[in-house]
């Protein structure tokens, strides 16, 4: 569940929904069951993905949070502990749009295609890791007279062995094959979702 901060507006809190943990587990394969409720925990795998190494001790202008919401933590709340970060919003003060809604409504137009294109460079160019980079999970806000997107959800490396995070070829490889898999996703979602979306084939 994600709700703005009542303290500062331009934050938001994400806690688990009542029973997740228990609804991850039950959908995990059998020997990912073995691992401890941690592994289930959204919020905890988001603060692994904010603590690494491509953004660890960054400084607040660095290019690794062009499209990133800013980190702030966890905190206590009435819901369990809340993930706090920094609430991207549109030029009217509400949640900016996910990149789903748009496509839906506006299609893969050029404007949206050359968003998407400068969030390749920067994921190419910091090596930021990522679990699948999924429509509604990136968010599109107005900067400079043209769009740019901000991944809120799926921060983090999904290897099981995390190479990715220490070595750069298995780092770009990975990256590489997020980005394919972004691509896929967003023709399968263009096409009303009739194909299957693994083998959805890079316009």
């Amino acid at each position: 569940m994600c709700f703005q901060h009542p303290f500062f507006p331009n934050r938001c809190i994400k806690t688990m929904i009542p029973g997740r943990i228990a609804e991850l587990r039950r959908r995990a394969t059998w020997y990912k069951r073995l691992a401890g409720n941690s592994h289930f925990d959204d919020n905890l795998r988001e603060v692994t993905g904010y603590k690494q190494r491509a953004l660890r001790n960054s400084a607040p202008d660095n290019v690794v949070w062009q499209h990133l919401p800013r980190w702030y933590g966890v905190t206590a709340t009435s819901e369990g502990p809340g993930a706090v970060s920094e609430l991207i919003q549109d030029d009217y003060g509400q949640p900016a749009m996910t990149l789903e809604v748009y496509l839906q409504n506006f299609g893969l137009n050029p404007r949206i295609r050359g968003a998407l294109n400068r969030f390749c460079v920067w994921l190419r160019t910091t090596g930021v890791l990522t679990k699948n980079l999924l429509p509604h999970n990136l968010v599109i806000c107005e900067k400079s007279e043209h769009p740019e997107l901000y991944l809120i959800d799926g921060l983090g490396c999904a290897a099981a062995i995390p190479l990715p995070e220490y070595f750069e070829a298995p780092r770009q490889h990975y990256v590489e094959r997020r980005i394919e898999r972004m691509w896929k996703r967003i023709h399968w979602e263009l096409s009303g979702r009739n194909i299957p979306w693994k083998t959805a084939e890079k316009l």
